[in-house]
């Protein structure tokens, strides 16, 4: 599914297409195009879901926008993915005046009087002297 949201529903593995709000006071189920971001008390449907929605008895179904098309990711978000991924993935440099130490993190962690005593899978036990 990668970077889109999918469909609230159980089971449904499909890419939200768009978001369902109720409106307590009016008595409505509202379904619109898929909100910009994910909110607390919405949920995000497929289009066969915000299609075959039914209300409560008593309630209305407020369709807003008519057609509801599938999501497309912008080229530039994928390039802003990517360079963060690459950026991420950079070793840093030490700033002008700053040594440059080959142990890293383990150096930093002596000079701290932290000592590793165990492990667990990819965890490390540490202790305090």
């Amino acid at each position: 599914m990668g970077l889109t949201r999918g469909c609230s529903k159980t089971g449904c593995a499909r890419p939200a297409v768009a978001t369902l709000t109720y409106a307590y006071a009016d008595r409505a189920v509202v379904v619109g195009p898929l909100a910009t971001y994910a909110e607390p008390h919405t949920y995000d449907l497929c289009l066969e879901h915000a299609e075959r929605m039914t209300a409560p008895r008593g309630w209305d179904v407020v369709r807003v926008g008519g057609e509801f098309p599938e999501p497309q990711l912008a080229g530039d978000d994928l390039l802003a993915l990517a360079d963060a991924v690459r950026e991420a993935a950079r070793p840093r440099q030490p700033r002008p005046g700053e040594r440059s130490d080959p142990r890293g993190q383990a150096a930093a962690e002596a000079q701290a009087g932290v000592v590793e005593s165990g492990r667990r899978g990819h965890l490390r036990i540490l202790r305090d002297t």
